[in-house]
């Protein structure tokens, strides 16, 4: 749900705003304001993701209020001059309502907002795989990874680091655990918090740590260690 703000002096179109929010699936009235000296307050108090501004209000105007505002929530101007819209967008409102306000134009607005509220919400999506490779995004680039190229993935607080075979280590902004779920569990595996191996790509193990060709040690931790010793022990010719 969004939740909203109406802001408007005149008590008619306040009315109006407040049944227009109530009848739109997505939208959730946090409270109505006939002033934005009022609104001040009730966004100190209220979590809110939307306001709906008259601009031209007494004290303090619509426009005023919204630029006074450190951060802001997503801005739906009201006007009965069509003039303002300019200005509007200047403060990056989303949309402006010119009164009398239909229904219809209202939703019009109101699905503006939860298309841009749905993209800064969605779950990200970084990963998109498959048996043999995934996507991921670096540096503003969509790269194509094969899983027989990965050698091992080093975590890094809210970045994951990507080692490759044959080229540079690709970073990208994902969790261990979102990149976990992704691989094939019968190829990759867990042996660190900080650390995951392709088990296709071992070559020496020695005193509890993965050894690669470039001397690169990976710990296995205690609390991946049975696991592990029982991928050895399924694979080990005595």
């Amino acid at each position: 749900m969004i939740r909203c703000i109406a802001i408007d002096d005149e008590p008619l179109a306040l009315r109006q705003l407040a049944e227009y929010i109530s009848k739109t699936p997505f939208l959730e009235l946090v409270g109505q304001c006939e002033s934005a000296l009022q609104a001040i307050e009730m966004l100190e108090n209220s979590p809110t993701d939307l306001l709906f501004v008259d601009i031209n209000m007494p004290d303090l105007s619509g426009m005023d209020f919204v630029k006074s505002l450190e951060n802001p929530p997503m801005i739906v101007f009201i006007t009965a001059h069509s003039e303002h819209a300019l200005e509007g967008f200047r403060v990056n409102a989303i949309d402006y309502l010119l009164k009398p306000i239909g229904y219809s134009d209202f939703l019009k607005s109101a699905n503006k907002v939860k298309a841009l509220f749905d993209t800064q919400h969605q779950k990200p999506d970084e990963v998109k795989s498959n048996k043999e490779f995934l996507f991921i995004k670096s540096e503003h680039k969509l790269l194509r990874i094969n899983f027989d190229d990965i050698k091992y993935i080093e975590g890094m607080n809210e970045y994951i680091r990507l080692h490759l075979t044959n080229a540079k280590p690709v970073m990208t902004l994902l969790s261990m655990k979102a990149i976990e779920e992704q691989l094939p569990s019968d190829r990759f595996m867990r042996v660190h918090r900080s650390y995951i191996v392709n088990l296709t790509k071992i070559s020496v193990i020695e005193r509890s740590r993965i050894i690669f060709d470039e001397k690169v040690y990976i710990p296995i931790s205690d609390q991946y260690k049975a696991k592990f010793q029982s991928y050895i022990d399924n694979n080990f010719l005595p």
